[in-house]
């Protein structure tokens, strides 16, 4: 049998995992988030909202 893995190829895969406990307000937020932008994966809405930090980070 093969050793490769099954599924969709990727150019970008996400081989970290972190796991987060939110507040009744921050889920009611994502919730709405995801519906307005018809995002299916609340992952996906999370990665747009750490990629929206990156305009915060200070150069070193």
């Amino acid at each position: 049998m093969s050793d490769k893995k099954i599924g969709r190829p990727t150019n970008n895969p996400k081989t970290e995992r972190i796991t987060v406990r939110l507040d009744s307000e921050s889920t009611d937020i994502l919730n709405k988030y995801c519906k307005q932008e018809n995002i299916a994966e609340r992952a996906e809405a999370i990665r747009r909202g750490i990629k929206k930090l990156k305009d915060d980070l200070r150069e070193k």
